[in-house]
């Protein structure tokens, strides 16, 4: 059961960070290769539902990559969100927290993966690891040039 936890300090209150974080339809904006959509409502609250597509962007504005299906399990304004994974490939938990430094902010993001296929999902994720770190990294840095640079 793989675990990744990354950090990235903001400069940005944690209100307009937690409000960028949880704009699911506007995280293609700063997550990479990934456009999320809220599914029966809004997903701003406990029990919201979300799906997300990461992969290759293709004529059309549709993706060919994972579908990624998740359940708002914990909603705590302005500071903590956990989502539940529950896709075929992208299952287990993950959480974004908004931690206050000031007037600035640190976000913390965790995922745990329950891999799938056996020891097929265990070397899948041997190989894509450095990827996925890379990618997620990449994609907080953006978070973070964003909420810095206006409003939201």
């Amino acid at each position: 059961m793989p675990e990744l936890t990354e950090r990235i300090d903001v400069d940005a209150p944690p209100e307009r960070v937690w409000a960028l974080l949880t704009d699911w339809e506007r995280q293609g904006d700063w997550m990479l290769l990934t456009d999320v959509r809220t599914v029966d409502g809004p997903a701003q609250r406990l029990h919201g539902r979300l799906a997300a597509r990461t992969g290759l962007p293709l004529p059309g504005g549709r993706r060919l990559g994972v579908l990624d299906t998740m359940i708002i399990t914990r909603w705590e304004p302005p500071t903590l969100v956990e989502v539940q994974h529950t896709g075929r490939i992208v299952r287990g938990p993950g959480t974004f927290e908004v931690l206050p430094r000031g007037a600035h902010s640190t976000v913390v993001c965790t995922e745990v993966w329950y891999l799938p296929y056996g020891y097929l999902g265990v070397a899948g994720w041997f190989l894509s690891r450095p990827l996925v770190v890379w990618g997620l990294r990449q994609s907080l840095k953006r978070l973070a040039a964003l909420a810095a640079e206006r409003g939201v």
